[in-house]
């Protein structure tokens, strides 16, 4: 991949004013080979091969940031699906599988480490139901590890028992880390289409089809595209697009350069580029910005969910012209908590919850770090992801749910998380009851387009 000069400055430049890093670098572990009935055996097997596998990661991954002068922001590591490599073990408390975890990236100092999850989108193994059991006492008794569940497909259909499961398990996450505002919520993310390769958490994990050990990125610059959009003069919305897919091509080459180096130096499989805007706290670096520098006086009011279509559409076009690897998520994240234009949004009225909804149809993921009122019921919150997994299922994409009940906290309430998690106002929800609807359980049946193959 050659890079010219002039590019080179560009890139400077976009790290110096604009905001532009690349949000993670995170490396997918294969745990297959750790399977052991003894649980005590199986948690020493994958701490080992998770210390061994990682051990170079964080230096190798700042060598490299230093060589390219770039910010990486995030280090992590994805793992098989928990509830996949631990069925065989007799135990049906996986706590202390998620503890292991915990201390093995605590021991090679990354952020944080994906796959505490379970695929239940057409039924429950004793695995998925033993792993979905231990999630508020496991998001309870660690930092760094994040749990994610996919219940529903576009060929399976949408699993409303799940559904109605992970409800009361968000609400007992919530509950069991009541003193720091429920964030254990902030580490659990519900999925409909989940990716294998995706390297952005709560939600990553390594899938079944990826190799032993592999290096995905994810790059970011939602400051980079505000700032570009800002810079034209009076243009239309086809010369926005334009602007739009010319920096994403420069985002993606960067990203790709940077994670190509460390999985060279790592020897391990290259895997993918994720073009995803991913927003943070930081004025400007913002999902927001960028649909109000289209000419929208504050996002969430009528033109947004087009003006997010634009945006998503033009950094994918962008993306897939500078890589031929690319995959996750890629596209416009809207979580509120972490993007300030969003939460100023939500504080003017013109951001609710129904139009979030909406927006989520064109977008990447979905109802991202969504803080409600602490006495919402589980039934409600089921009754948000069900809506939401729909959305996924009948549109054939990625849509996802990370919803946080504020324990104590009512509408218009702040809700302090820190970090790249910033804060997150509490939102309305209908006063409605879906009780009914969500107790009926059973299976969404999958549309019409899954029967095709």
């Amino acid at each position: 991949m050659l890079i010219h000069p002039e590019e080179i400055m560009e890139t400077i430049q976009m790290v110096r004013s604009e905001h532009l890093d690349i949000r993670t670098i995170t490396m997918g572990i294969n745990l297959r080979d750790c399977v052991h009935p003894d649980i005590d055996i199986f948690n020493k097997n994958i701490y080992n091969k998770i210390t061994h596998c990682a051990r170079d990661l964080v230096n190798t991954t700042e060598e490299v940031e230093n060589l390219y002068g770039i910010p990486i922001i995030n280090k992590r590591i994805s793992v098989t699906p928990i509830a996949v490599v631990a069925e065989g073990c007799i135990s049906t408390d996986y706590t202390s599988i998620a503890q292991t975890l915990d201390r093995a990236a605590e021991d090679v100092n990354i952020d944080f480490i994906g796959g505490f999850s379970a695929l239940v989108h057409k039924g429950f193994t004793p695995g998925d139901l033993n792993l979905i059991n231990s999630i508020p006492g496991s998001l309870a008794s660690t930092e760094k590890v994040c749990a994610s569940i996919n219940v529903a497909t576009t060929r399976a259909g949408i699993n409303m028992d799940a559904v109605a499961m992970m409800g009361k398990i968000i609400k007992e996450t919530a509950e069991r880390t009541r003193t720091n505002n429920g964030i254990g919520c902030a580490k659990l993310v519900v999925f409909a289409n989940a990716p294998e390769d995706n390297p952005f958490m709560a939600g990553a994990f390594h899938g079944i089809g990826e190799p032993d050990r592999v290096i995905n990125v994810g790059v970011s610059g939602p400051g980079v595209v505000n700032s570009a959009v800002r810079d034209l003069d009076d243009p239309d919305l086809g010369e926005i697009s334009e602007a739009i897919k010319k920096t994403a091509f420069k985002i993606t080459r960067m990203g790709e350069m940077a994670g190509r180096e460390v999985s060279r130096r790592l020897d391990a499989e290259f895997g993918v580029v994720d073009l995803s805007l991913a927003p943070t706290p930081e004025i400007g670096d913002s999902v927001a910005a960028i649909l109000e520098a289209m000419g929208l006086e504050s996002c969430g009011t009528h033109g947004t969910t087009a003006a997010l279509a634009l945006l998503n559409d033009a950094v994918k076009k962008g993306g897939a012209m500078a890589s031929s690897y690319v995959g996750g998520l890629s596209g416009a994240f809207i979580p509120v908590s972490e993007d300030a234009g969003m939460i100023k949004a939500v504080e003017r009225g013109s951001l609710n919850l129904d139009k979030l909804e909406a927006m989520t149809s064109v977008c990447s993921v979905g109802l991202d770090m969504v803080a409600v009122p602490g006495n919402t019921s589980a039934s409600t919150i089921s009754a948000i992801i069900a809506d939401e997994m729909a959305i996924g299922v009948i549109n054939r994409k990625t849509t996802a749910v990370r919803l946080i009940p504020a324990p104590g906290k009512d509408v218009g309430d702040l809700v302090e998380f820190g970090g790249l998690l910033g804060t997150a106002p509490v939102m309305r929800t209908h006063p409605y009851s879906s009780e009914e609807f969500i107790q009926r359980g059973g299976r969404i049946p999958a549309p019409i387009q899954a029967l095709t193959n």
